[in-house]
């Protein structure tokens, strides 16, 4: 497994891991929303132009939103899932949305590779700066609970969430090198 930057090239990966995840259902780290046209060549290559341009710091984020670099976890040429970054946090993210954001399309998961992934972008986040991230996860979701722990990270509390519900928030050091336990 490899962190690869979003490409227009992978298309059809990209929309087999989709469909392993059902249409219209939350992937966690994607940068997809509901409105993008993902199922046409030209609506998937403007979001993949929207997801990189996300990453530059000469072009201002939409109010409310923050800098977010994305990556495809990928095996060849197969999209097993992605990560997001975020740069900074705002108020929300701070509360329940963290640095980072991970989902592994169904069909890969139980390989430990949302693990391997936030393992691989901490040297990133250092190089912004950080010297923590927050990760967060819904206290039900065992698997990204032992994810977020395997890579280090600190339970800071449990928070209710109105309209999600009680929410774990896991601080990580960005700048110790994590080697995730299998």
């Amino acid at each position: 497994m490899r962190l690869i930057a979003p490409t227009a090239r992978l298309h059809r990966s990209w929309l087999a891991a989709r469909d392993d995840w059902g249409r219209g259902v939350h992937q966690p780290g994607s940068g997809l929303f509901r409105s993008d046209d993902v199922d046409s060549a030209d609506g998937f290559a403007a979001w993949v132009r929207r997801l990189l341009r996300a990453s530059d710091p000469a072009v201002p984020p939409a109010p409310g939103w923050v800098h977010c670099t994305y990556w495809w976890l990928a095996s060849g040429d197969e999209v097993l899932g992605s990560i997001a970054l975020r740069h900074t946090l705002t108020g929300e993210l701070l509360e329940a949305g963290g640095h980072i954001g991970y989902g592994v399309r169904p069909a890969a998961r139980g390989r430990g590779l949302a693990a391997l992934a936030v393992a691989a972008v901490l040297p990133y986040a250092a190089g912004l700066g950080l010297d923590r991230v927050l990760v967060t996860c819904d206290v039900g979701n065992d698997a990204s609970r032992r994810t977020i722990e395997r890579c280090g990270g600190t339970l800071e509390d449990i928070r209710d969430i109105p309209g999600r519900g009680p929410v774990r928030r896991y601080w990580i050091p960005a700048r110790r090198p994590v080697i995730p336990r299998a």
